[in-house]
This record gives structure tokens, C-alpha cells and sequence, in this order.
């Protein structure tokens, strides 16, 4: 049985990890930018399943053998890496764009208007990263033995979504509070380029990443 103690310290760990600087940061942060604060709180909710999935995946041995197959983790960075990559370069090419200003729940989703793709997005960014398989490959098992029972996992696994959920929708609170700001061109602009660098940059250093 999981106790409080395990409990908070292991929300504690995974809001920590939340926090750190990364791929998952820099789309909630362009999305409430640039689309709103509805889309940033979307995409939020998709990159806390991405979590939830991780955690389940990893009581349950899925992630461990993700980790130990050589074939298998090079295969998700590699799409990681590249979902990474097209993501920075359609934020390089709206920042780069010219003339009118486009609205902002368009621009960030040209053809798809659903905050559905911002979903999809956060989740694919979460889930596509095989350093969050080796995060908790290596956390879960602290908190839970070989013997754990499926409410166990369930509870971590609800910890894990709440924690990292609550973290993002806070960011995309903060930066949709400051939508009138960001929907000036020059900082429209700034901002895609700054995170499409970002996250062609996390793509580069993912696509290098080797197993440890």
C-alpha cells in the first residue's frame, strides 16, 4: 500500500521534473501565446496523459523494456526528435512570415481550429520523448515494489497527472493572461522565434541523446 509520505514525495519529484526546462514547457508557453489561453490549457492536458501513460507504463514494466531495447528507444527518439524538429520549424516559418497579421486561433493551427490538435500536440511532444521512459523507469520503482497492486499504480499514476496538469495549467494561465501583449507582431514574432529554436534545439540534443 502506498503511503502519504510516498505519495507526496513522489507528486514532489514528478512536479519537479514538470518544471524543468524542456519541450513540453515550450509548446504550453507558444500555444498560450499564440493561440490563447484555452490552447495552452489543451495542450497542457495532453502532455499530463503523456505523464499518466509514462507512469502506467512504467509500474507495469512497459517503459523498462522500452529503456533496455536498443532498437526500441532509438526508434521513439528518432520520431521524438523529428516531431520536435517540425514543430520549431513551423514556429521559425510563422515567425518569419510577413504582412498581415494573422489571428491567433488560426495561425498556430492553419486548417485544424480545434484546441483537439493542441491536445494532440502536448501528448505527441510527451510521449514521443523517450527521456520521460528513462525518468520514470528509474522513479517509479522507488515507490512502488514488484508485488504493487493496481490501485497503487493508479494512485501514483493520478499523482503524476494532477501534478504535471496543475503545473501547466498555471503556465498557460499566466502567459494567457498576457495575450494582449503577445498578440503585438514584434513579440508574436519573438516568441515563435524563440521557442521554435528552442524546440529544434531539444530536437538536435534528443536526436544525439544515447541511452545511459
Amino acid at each position: 500500500m502506498t503511503s502519504m509520505t510516498q505519495i507526496v514525495a513522489f507528486g514532489g519529484v514528478v512536479l519537479l521534473g514538470a518544471m524543468s526546462p524542456g519541450p513540453d514547457f515550450a509548446v504550453v508557453v507558444r500555444r498560450s501565446a499564440v493561440s490563447g489561453r484555452g490552447y495552452g490549457m489543451a495542450a497542457a492536458l495532453g502532455i499530463s496523459m503523456g505523464v499518466f501513460a509514462w507512469v502506467v507504463a512504467a509500474a507495469t514494466g512497459v517503459a523498462a523494456l522500452l529503456a533496455a531495447s536498443a532498437a526500441a528507444f532509438t526508434v521513439v527518439k528518432v520520431v521524438g526528435a523529428a516531431y520536435l524538429l517540425y514543430l520549431g520549424v513551423k514556429a521559425l516559418r510563422s515567425a518569419l512570415r510577413r504582412g498581415e497579421e494573422p489571428r491567433p486561433d488560426v495561425a498556430a493551427d492553419p486548417g485544424r481550429r480545434s484546441p483537439w490538435a493542441a491536445f494532440a500536440e502536448g501528448l505527441l511532444t510527451n510521449v514521443l520523448n523517450p527521456k520521460a521512459a528513462l525518468f520514470f523507469v528509474a522513479l517509479v520503482p522507488q515507490f512502488v515494489g514488484g508485488g504493487a497492486s493496481l490501485a497503487d499504480t493508479l494512485v501514483l499514476s493520478l499523482i503524476a497527472l494532477g501534478g504535471t496538469v496543475t503545473w501547466f495549467l498555471v503556465v498557460a494561465a499566466i502567459v494567457g493572461t498576457l495575450r494582449k501583449a503577445f498578440a503585438r507582431p514584434a513579440v508574436r514574432r519573438a516568441v515563435d522565434g524563440l521557442t521554435g529554436v528552442a524546440l529544434i534545439g531539444l530536437g538536435v540534443k534528443l536526436a544525439a541523446a544515447g541511452r545511459p
